[in-house]
């Protein structure tokens, strides 16, 4: 991850269609904070993702942003089961009192769904299920890969894609597996979007050249943990992280180990290297 970030103020009206609301959770792997995106010109919108749970600054900014705009929540679309993301949930489900307020989202394949605080129902969405508001409208699209039910979603009318942990606008992505994140990152390049509004950082303004990069640096750390085992010494994952992530902050050596174990297995997979 980027140690040196942009400013991101707490609330942002970013197109006629996209207001970010910051979720007020700044940290090493939130970056700034969860980006959270109210969608739509009506009196009635989408909300994509809701921060961490039981964040009363959050909810305060999202509550009047919806009172400066004369609108209300019609559905909540989660990205992924992570807490930074799906952890607001109760909190803004229970603010707005609403029980016709739909939380929808990708089932998750390794392990279900944790269930929501006082079993507050999720609907399941499948690949290019479509949802629409005033001036938006949406469609789901399954990028596995930072986690099993990772889910971006494509605003019809700017060509926009929401990203969320798949691809930030500062910094790199830990993932569950890699070979999928790297479909779906071929997946997200192929589709053009106009604009990328991602889960943290920066909206990117650049999305084929910021893809692309990602796409290389991948490729380049795969490169470089296979120089690594060149001398055919045997190394634990650790000892490849010293080599490889030489200029990274020796706090997030723990999420470049689990990278280096993805591209490990990879390589296992690929006969690249052995046991």
């Amino acid at each position: 991850m980027s140690v040196s970030l942009s400013f991101i103020p707490a609330l942002e009206q970013l197109s006629t269609r996209v207001i970010r609301i910051l979720g007020c959770n700044p940290g090493p792997f939130t970056l700034q904070g969860t980006n959270t995106y109210l969608i739509g010109t009506g009196n009635k919108r989408i909300l994509l993702d809701t921060g961490e749970s039981n964040n009363a600054n959050y909810l305060e900014n999202l509550v009047s942003i919806l009172k400066q705009h004369n609108s209300t929540i019609k559905e909540v679309i989660i990205t992924h089961w992570h807490g930074d993301h799906i952890g607001g949930v109760p909190a803004v489900f229970n603010r707005f009192n609403d029980s016709s307020l739909k939380i929808n989202k990708f089932k998750r394949l390794s392990k279900p769904d944790e269930k929501l605080e006082n079993n507050i129902p999720i609907n399941y969405l499948e690949n290019n299920s479509v949802l629409s508001v005033d001036g938006a409208t949406l469609k789901t699209i399954y990028t596995p890969g930072h986690t099993d039910d990772h889910m971006s979603v494509l605003l019809h009318e700017e060509n926009a894609l929401f990203t969320g942990d798949c691809v930030l606008g500062e910094g790199t992505c830990v993932f569950e597996d890699l070979h999928s994140y790297m479909n779906s990152l071929e997946l997200i390049k192929s589709l053009n979007p106009s604009v990328i509004y991602p889960g943290h950082g920066a909206v990117v303004r650049d999305p084929q050249q910021h893809v692309s990069a990602y796409i290389a640096n991948r490729n380049n750390r795969e490169q470089q943990i296979v120089n690594a085992l060149s001398d055919y010494a045997e190394k634990t994952p650790m000892q490849i992280v010293e080599i490889v992530y030489k200029t990274t902050p020796r706090h997030l050596f723990p999420a470049a180990e689990g990278n280096v174990i993805h591209h490990l297995n990879k390589l296992l997979k690929d006969n690249l290297v052995g046991m």
